[in-house]
């Protein structure tokens, strides 16, 4: 492989990493909001939204990874472990201390946030083709539409 797409694969294996990152933490944010004592039906909007913001990383992860395969790499398994970007949810059990509705749209936010962030580096790669540089914006659009949902939803509770 030559060194762009190299460098492109490298940069898609980071999102593919934060993308599995994120349906870590949408997992865990559900099995928090399944386990409270009061869970009750007011939480049935959450569970919908953080399902589909799972499903939504799942399509996304698995676009990045069929284009390093194309590239004629391997697609990054697992979640962030080295820091070299983001750490969007790991340890995430420790941060829902409060397990109300509210603290956890708040580290859900603060996830997306990180993704946001994520995207918004890699973006700034400029050896990525113009094909991979608008499949990463529409994603990126598609997390801040997340994120400004939750962002709502958190406001809510103000």
């Amino acid at each position: 492989m030559d060194n762009t797409i190299t460098a492109s694969t490298e940069v898609l294996n980071e999102l593919v990493l934060i993308n599995n990152d994120r349906i870590a933490g949408y997992e865990k944010a559900l099995d928090e909001l399944r386990s409270r004592n009061d869970s009750s039906s007011e939480d049935l909007d959450l569970v919908v939204l953080f399902e589909g913001m799972i499903d939504d990383s799942r399509e996304y992860r698995n676009a990045l990874g069929h284009e390093v395969q194309v590239a004629g790499g391997e697609m990054a398994e697992g979640t962030m472990n080295s820091g070299k970007l983001y750490r969007v949810w790991m340890d995430v059990k420790t941060l829902f201390s409060g397990r109300d509705r509210q603290s956890i749209l708040a580290v859900c936010e603060g996830g997306e946030d990180a993704a946001l962030k994520a995207y918004n580096s890699a973006l700034e790669d400029e050896s990525l083709p113009s094909f991979l540089r608008d499949m990463i914006s529409m994603q990126k659009s598609e997390i801040q539409n997340s994120h400004d949902e939750i962002k709502a939803l958190r406001n809510q509770g103000d």
